[in-house]
């Protein structure tokens, strides 16, 4: 497959902001269509991106016979269901993280593509962003030594979606969509990356409550969890806190040092060692997904691998749903 010609399920804000012009920027790849069930959603991006077609239905747009690569941008429980459309047809597909709402339909989705042979790729773009990919070098430097343990720390204050009426509510905050509230679409890409550096999560147990009394989907979660190779991890996550208490912050501790980084607000990575502490500024690209888009454009086209599979992927909802309680 050497020419990509991508149909988008979804054009939202991710699509807009973070993704889309990506398909476009890298060499041998094209968006030909998009599909929003809002019509004049799908016009207007279209239009505004110079897209030739727009659908109001998913499967008109996987049939299409110009489309041969997928990219699934709705919302977490919709993402397996399109990506076996998909994959039924022959086409490769692109999801967005979460893989899924829940982890038995992560194993759906895998079953699938081995059945088909078709690969699914999920949207954990941090894997190739040079802010985290410096995290990663620190770490296997050995610079801070041994890992002994690592935090998550995270809370923010309610945004003013959050005090809209319960049928206003952003899907965000509606679990049988979701997966769980803003846990669920934030801590991915923090679980994701802990699994990139240390190796898969087998054991997770959490606590999870609702204490701000804005919407049913917890706002508090207390996490304990245990990667393969040994290391302990914790994490804390409110998202009903006072503005004071705003954090976004994972530190690794090990036997000569720590460093620590965000994930959200790309503050300068804080290197702690015996000669002393070091800030470290990596700046990363416009659109953020755009390296791994390419890296999965660089997979079809066979000139390389991107290790951000389904099968990667499925871990975290493992992680999620233990977390929360689900199983």
């Amino acid at each position: 497959m050497k020419l990509l010609k991508w149909g988008f399920i979804g054009c939202g804000d991710v699509v807009e902001r973070k993704s889309g012009p990506a398909f476009s920027m890298a060499e041998g790849s094209e968006v030909v269509a998009v599909m929003s069930r809002n019509e004049q959603k799908a016009r207007a991006y279209a239009e505004r991106h110079g897209v030739p077609r727009w659908y109001t239905d998913a499967q008109e747009l996987i049939d299409d016979p110009d489309v041969n690569a997928i990219y699934v941008a709705t919302p977490p429980s919709s993402h397996a269901t399109f990506a076996i459309m998909a994959m039924h047809a022959g086409k490769p597909v692109y999801v967005e993280k979460p893989l899924a709402a829940h982890y038995d339909d992560c194993a759906r989705v895998n079953r699938i593509s081995e059945q088909t042979g078709i690969p699914c790729f999920v949207a954990y773009y941090r894997r190739y962003l040079p802010y985290f990919l410096k995290v990663k070098e620190i770490l296997d430097s050995g610079t801070i030594g041994k890992i002994i343990n690592v935090q998550v720390r995270y809370a923010d204050s309610p945004r003013d979606l959050d005090y809209a009426h319960p049928e206003n509510l952003p899907w965000r905050l509606q679990a049988d969509i979701a997966g769980g509230g803003y846990f669920y679409d934030l801590a991915p890409h923090q679980l994701d990356l802990l699994q990139w550096y240390f190796g898969v999560i087998i054991e997770a147990r959490g606590i999870s409550v609702n204490r701000g009394g804005l919407y049913n989907a917890e706002d508090t979660v207390c996490a304990t969890f245990k990667f393969e190779n040994g290391v302990p991890g914790c994490g804390s996550w409110c998202f009903v806190a006072h503005e004071s208490a705003r954090e976004d912050r994972i530190e690794v501790i090990g036997s000569q040092g720590s460093v620590s980084f965000s994930v959200f607000d790309f503050t300068p990575i804080t290197l702690h060692t015996s000669d002393g502490v070091q800030s470290i500024a990596v700046p990363n690209p416009p659109y953020v997904q755009e390296p791994i888009v390419r890296a999965v454009i660089e997979h079809l086209q066979g000139t390389s691998l991107c290790n951000c599979t389904s099968v990667s992927a499925t871990p975290v909802n493992w992680a999620l749903d233990r977390i929360l309680g689900k199983f």
